[in-house]
């Protein structure tokens, strides 16, 4: 395997078939540059779509109140479900319930209260949040601070805003410190945040101000009210269990039938997760399926090359047979042909897909909401593509190696 001297003459058996051999590396780069770039634009693909919904994970659950469609224990079907804040203590006692967010708005859903600022009034999502929202959803404080447990004590009236709402009520001015009146109640700005998602529910995150839950509830005259619940589920246990749990809480305390489905609604995204996840599996899986057959159709080249430099050097291999060369050396003279033309050309591939990966990445670096982001290869991938061409090239080697250790001296010498 280390001598110079066999490679060299390896070498220059390749060099006398230029143009053959320069096709056939032509189709073993092709096939691994192209598997690289499928997997690392695969990749980016999933960063993006996972990027695109603010970091998503499996463990957050949301939780509302509706409707009975059951009777139980007296009570009639139809009755709406209320939730309050003895439920904040049921589920915070909970089996699975990390964080817990209990969340309240002011107004219908999606309709804007009007904010005022000096002579500025526009329309916001108000809501009430506790400090743990910062764990349920992906923002970041790009100002000040969130929302802490002493606001939520001492019912302190003060606000975080959102990116837009800051932008639009203070422009480029620092909106620390500087109260807002919201239905006549004033709040001093504490912090601004900027939602880590995109689309529709990051614009509606950052066109909204968050108040303390409880100073919301006593400022409002909501009190024992809550909204719905946002929730992050431990990870030792699966979302759906954890969801499972809070819906068998809240059907006992508001006396609902165990079989109701209809009274609570819950959204896991556990679900949403695992539907992504199957689909770059599947994607995945197509790619590797995709290239690998790529890579078979080169291998069939190499294989094809050797077969017709074995036929060319069928006296000299004779020959060399004649004068002792085993079948042995003669199959190793074969294989370190085709490892040395599977090896530059595939190495060659691997550099110009991680290179191309680079530039594509650059590309889209400043492109927001691209659908691909990042797109890349890791190294376990690197490793196991560089031994798949290995394989390759001694699975491709061994028809012409079989061939050649075969070759009877006296029938080599006779060929012309």
């Amino acid at each position: 395997m280390f001598d110079f001297d066999a490679w060299q003459e390896v070498w220059e058996t390749l060099s006398r078939n230029r143009l053959r051999a320069a096709l056939t590396a032509l189709g073993v780069f092709w096939g691994i540059f192209m598997l690289i770039v499928m997997l690392g634009m695969g990749n980016g693909l999933e960063a993006g779509a996972i990027r695109n919904m603010g970091g998503i994970t499996n463990y957050s659950v949301y939780v509302w109140a509706q409707r009975t469609s059951m009777p139980y224990k007296g009570l009639v079907p139809g009755r709406w479900v209320r939730l309050n804040n003895a439920d904040i203590s049921a589920l915070e006692r909970t089996e699975g319930v990390e964080h817990l967010a209990p969340r309240i708005q002011l107004g219908a859903w999606r309709e804007g209260q009007p904010v005022t600022f000096g002579a500025k009034t526009m329309p916001f999502n108000v809501m009430g949040d506790s400090p743990e929202f910062q764990y349920v959803e992906p923002i970041q404080i790009t100002l000040g601070r969130f929302l802490n447990q002493r606001d939520m004590a001492e019912e302190r009236k003060v606000v975080v805003l959102g990116e837009q709402a800051q932008k639009a009520l203070f422009g480029d001015s620092d909106p620390l410190g500087k109260y807002v009146q919201v239905k006549r109640v004033w709040f001093q700005v504490v912090g601004v945040l900027k939602s880590l998602k995109t689309g529709d529910d990051g614009e509606r995150m950052s066109s909204s101000v968050y108040i303390p839950f409880t100073t919301f509830q006593g400022s409002f005259n909501l009190r024992d009210r809550v909204g719905w619940f946002a929730l992050t589920a431990r990870r030792s246990l699966p979302a759906s269990l954890v969801e499972a749990n809070v819906h068998r809480a809240l059907l006992e305390s508001h006396r609902i039938h165990p079989d109701d489905s209809q009274a609570i609604g819950s959204y896991n995204m556990a679900q949403k997760f695992e539907q992504i996840q199957g689909l770059f599996r599947g994607i995945r899986n197509f790619v590797w399926f995709v290239g690998t057959l790529t890579l078979f159709a080169g291998m069939l080249g190499v294989g094809n090359i050797l077969l017709i430099i074995v036929r060319e050097r069928t006296r000299e291999i004779g020959i060399r047979k004649a004068l002792g060369a085993t079948p042995s050396s003669i199959v190793a003279l074969v294989i370190k042909e085709s490892l040395l033309l599977t090896g530059l050309s595939g190495y060659a591939g691997v550099v110009a897909g991680v290179f191309a990966l680079e530039l594509a990445g650059r590309a889209l670096k400043n492109v927001k909401e691209a659908p691909v982001s990042d797109p890349h290869v890791n190294l376990q991938i690197a490793l196991i593509a560089t031994l798949v061409l290995i394989v390759s090239g001694v699975v491709a080697a061994l028809v012409p190696a079989r061939l050649a250790s075969r070759v009877h001296p006296v029938e080599a010498l006779r060929a012309e």
